[in-house]
């Protein structure tokens, strides 16, 4: 059969520490970046509880409390090494309602692009969140 050959089964511990996969998406700031270059898991974050087969409940901390606290396997990824060595970046920044603002300081730059027989404006803007 066609069955992925290569896959493993992913069983974690109770008590070890993970980080979480986030996505702006679904509101949860990360870090003040955008794009590829924003870190792309928060953490660590100790296990609870198993619950089910492929779901754990994560001990998360007041500031993201409003996420549900259960999550699927796939988006957790094992912290390899002691977690008190960890240097946290910036506290997730999550609202009731699951999304984040974000204010324009000043524009840094104008340009003017001829595109065919068009011109388009560019503007670049300097944010703060």
């Amino acid at each position: 059969s066609y069955v992925d050959v290569r896959r493993r089964e992913l069983k974690f511990q109770v008590d070890d520490w993970f980080f979480l996969k986030v996505s702006p998406m679904k509101g949860v700031m990360r870090f003040g970046k955008k794009g590829k270059l924003s870190s792309s898991y928060v953490g660590p974050y100790k296990i609870l509880k198993r619950v089910g087969k492929v779901a754990y409940e994560l001990e998360l901390p007041t500031e993201i409390a409003t996420v549900h606290l259960v999550f699927h396997i796939l988006l957790l990824k094992k912290c390899v090494g002691d977690p008190a060595s960890i240097v946290p970046l910036e506290s997730v920044a999550v609202k009731d309602s699951l999304t984040y603002e974000e204010v324009p300081v000043e524009i840094l730059d104008r340009q003017v692009w001829r595109l065919r027989n068009e011109e388009v404006a560019s503007v670049k803007v300097l944010w703060r969140s």
